[in-house]
């Protein structure tokens, strides 16, 4: 076996290089880091809304499909309660009748000639056929 002494030489101190370059590239690396996980954040925020936003969309689907069923009921029900059978149903039992011959007043109707036939009715005319033709409450017998 080889025994060691130790030197009596003592080596020169060498003095340490510092290496400039390696602040600017810890500084630009830290950088690129932050940016790209800044992106990521970003991102990730961006799809969460995107999820919040289509179950809303989807809700407000959900609505809009309810109240346009609603609003055909609506519209069933008005028909059903403009019908003439049920209009006729109801004067009749507020103790309407139909006109009779004997009430009708053939000087206060308007004669009309045939070009004004041919032509559609105007609304004043229109009111007035419509005045004419209403149902006249009859007092109930005693």
């Amino acid at each position: 076996m080889v025994r060691r002494i130790p030197s009596r030489h003592r080596n020169a101190p060498v003095p340490r290089e510092r290496d400039r370059g390696a602040l600017i590239r810890l500084s630009l690396l830290l950088g690129c880091g932050l940016t790209l996980a800044g992106g990521f954040v970003y991102a990730g925020g961006r799809h969460f809304a995107a999820l919040s936003l289509g179950y809303q969309t989807e809700n407000l689907r959900k609505i809009r499909n309810e109240l346009a069923e609603d609003q055909h009921r609506f519209l069933l029900e008005r028909e059903a309660a403009a019908s003439p059978a049920r209009l006729e149903r109801a004067a009749r039992q507020l103790g309407m009748q139909p006109m009779q011959a004997a009430q009708i007043d053939p000087l206060k109707m308007t004669v009309k000639s045939s070009a004004d036939k041919s032509s559609p009715p105007s609304p004043a005319a229109t009111s007035t056929r419509n005045a004419q033709t209403k149902l006249i409450r009859q007092p109930k017998p005693r």
